[in-house]
Parts: structure tokens; C-alpha cells; sequence
């Protein structure tokens, strides 16, 4: 069974207590720029906050009666393994296919119809999600909801399956000829373990 739920407003305060929320002059990986940055990996390093954030998902989900839960690489291994031990099921993810897309690897196999849970960490684009999805429906498994630690889309990221998010939020951003930030001379920064550019 899950563990402690947290609320919405206990979800917040978990991201703001472990430094998640990153204000700054930031250039996405799809080019544009932004003043505001979620680092997933200052959530996923907490086992504390990854545990109760986990226990939201697996709760939404606990009456639709999933059968394993899947995720992918990198952040979505940690939630689905968690997500999986706090529901009692098993958990796969999926990796980054030679040909594009996500493909199941290291003997991970999905009986046909199953009942699969995906989770990730912060929905941006909604690509990993989807492909995630994608690679579980060839498979042969049955999606049956879509749990996330943060959607950075603030509710726009359209899916056909039951969707939640243990925080919602609206980063906005601008192309880099009408970036306030550039305009202000801010210089450009990197969070912590990140590349030279960011998610977005």
C-alpha cells in the first residue's frame, strides 16, 4: 500500500525545501529561454521526499489496479521503482532506442495485456511520456494512467489516459530575440550537473 500521501501544497514545499526551483537566465534544449529551471535530481537524490512524492502517484493510481509500472531513463528509472515498491508490483524502463524512440532492453518483457502504470519525472515537451507509452503498447501492454513528479506544461500536455502530476507548473519562455533575460544583460547559467543547455 502507498505511504504518507502528501498534498498539493506538501508537494510544493518538498521541491522549494530540496533547492528543485532554479531562478536565473536559462537556454532550454529546444532553444528558447526562460528565467525559471526545475532540477528533478535535487527531488531524486532526497530518498525522503522521492518516497511521499512517489506515495501520490501510487495512490491516484491504486483503484485502477496496475500491474507493473514502467518509466525512462534517467529520472524515471528511481520513480518507477518506487512507485512499484510502494503499489507491490514489479517495474521495468525503458532506454533510448539506436533508431530513436524507447525500447525495452535487459530481458525486460511485458506479458500481452498488462496493466502498466508509466511515470516520469518533470513532463516538458512530453516526448519521453509518450515515447514511453509507445514502447509499452508494442509490447503488447495495456497503459493504463500516466504519473509524474512535475508538469512543467501547467496542464496542457494532452494524453489519452488518466493523467496526474504531484505539482503543476507554467515556466514561461521566450525565443532568444525577445528574451527579457537577454535583454537585461543576465548571462546564461547551467544548473548543477547539467549540460550547457537545459530541458525544455
Amino acid at each position: 500500500m502507498p505511504e504518507r500521501n502528501l498534498g498539493a501544497h506538501d508537494a510544493r514545499r518538498a521541491f522549494d525545501a530540496a533547492g528543485a526551483f532554479l531562478r536565473g537566465h536559462f537556454v532550454y534544449t529546444s532553444g528558447r529561454h526562460g528565467a525559471d529551471y526545475l532540477e528533478k535530481f535535487r527531488i531524486l537524490e532526497d530518498p525522503k521526499a522521492t518516497s511521499e512524492l512517489a506515495a501520490m502517484i501510487a495512490q491516484e493510481f491504486l483503484a485502477l489496479r496496475p500491474e507493473l509500472v514502467a518509466g525512462p531513463t534517467t529520472g524515471g528509472i528511481i520513480l518507477a521503482y518506487e512507485v512499484a515498491r510502494q503499489l507491490a508490483v514489479n517495474a521495468v524502463y525503458v532506454e533510448r532506442g539506436d533508431a530513436g524512440g524507447r525500447v525495452l532492453r535487459r530481458g525486460f518483457e511485458i506479458p500481452p495485456g498488462t496493466r502498466v502504470l508509466v511515470v516520469d519525472d518533470v513532463v516538458t515537451t512530453g516526448g519521453s511520456v509518450a515515447e514511453t507509452v509507445a514502447c509499452i503498447t508494442n509490447a503488447g501492454g495495456v497503459v493504463i494512467g500516466i504519473g509524474v513528479l512535475a508538469d512543467r506544461t501547467a496542464g496542457r500536455s494532452a494524453t489519452d489516459v488518466p493523467f496526474f502530476a504531484c505539482l503543476t507548473v507554467d515556466f514561461p519562455s521566450y525565443p532568444p530575440d525577445s528574451c527579457p533575460q537577454c535583454a537585461a544583460g543576465i548571462p546564461v547559467a547551467a544548473p548543477r550537473g547539467s549540460g550547457k543547455k537545459v530541458p525544455a
